[in-house]
């Protein structure tokens, strides 16, 4: 595998100021490392992508600063963009010492054919995209490969410690952690509502509306009193014929 090269130089410029090195084609770039000393420092953004485009954040760039001893050997350990543009903002290096151990998230590639996936109505379930390993910078691989042939059937699955590994690497993950399985697809069935059958409700008098109808039907006895015929006294009946 070939070396990754970058060539760095000192910044001066920082703070909102950085805009400007931006706009000239210049990535403002930090060094950092244990028991080093910090660096701001500049890099060509057009060969910095190159850099991390094959480096990734995997595997060790050879970085040399102008007026510095030698080259460092460096990881890019973050990398800031535009949320909306993508452009690049900055990037964060982190300088290792031969024998320093190193913790990376190396991403899974899953090769190989799944005999479970031959059914219709079924796909892979992946729980993991990447593994995190500790180990010195020599022993990183730049991807891990993972054979999914031994998912048969759907009770099969591929945890952490399925994962074989050079014996000089640590999983910093749960060995019992899920990282592929062969799943059914769930088809929801669409429940539809009954439609909605509008009854009228019958209008249920109020407490004023019932008290008033008494008063209506004694209004109403009241006045059937006055038109029937008041019948004839005793004085008012007509006396009877004599008889010739």
């Amino acid at each position: 595998m070939p070396v990754l090269k970058l060539k760095c130089t000192p910044r001066t410029i920082t703070g909102k100021k950085t805009r400007f090195l931006r706009r000239g084609g210049v990535t403002p770039t930090h060094l950092y490392g244990r028991s080093i000393e910090s660096l701001a420092l500049q890099c060509d953004t057009t060969e910095l992508q190159r850099i991390i485009a094959q480096a990734g954040m995997t595997r060790p760039v050879t970085l040399t600063i102008a007026k510095d001893k030698g080259p460092r050997n460096v990881f890019v350990r973050e990398i800031q963009r535009d949320a909306l543009s993508r452009q690049l903002l900055h990037v964060d290096f982190y300088e290792v010492k031969k024998g320093e151990k190193i913790t990376v998230d190396v991403p899974l590639v899953f090769v190989g054919e799944a005999v479970a996936m031959k059914d219709k109505g079924r796909i892979l379930t992946t729980a993991m995209t990447v593994l995190p390993i500790e180990c010195v910078p020599e022993l990183i691989p730049p991807q891990i490969e993972v054979d999914i042939s031994p998912l048969i059937d759907l009770e099969k699955a591929i945890l952490v410690k399925d994962i074989k590994l050079d014996p000089e690497i640590e999983v910093k993950a749960d060995s019992e952690q899920l990282v592929v399985k062969v799943s059914e697809v769930v088809i929801r069935e669409e429940v539809v509502a009954p439609p909605k059958v509008e009854v009228e409700a019958e209008a249920v008098p109020t407490e004023e509306a019932a008290a008033e109808v008494p008063a209506e039907e004694a209004k109403a006895e009241k006045g059937a009193e006055k038109l029937a015929p008041e019948k004839p006294t005793r004085a008012e009946k007509a006396p009877p014929e004599k008889k010739s």
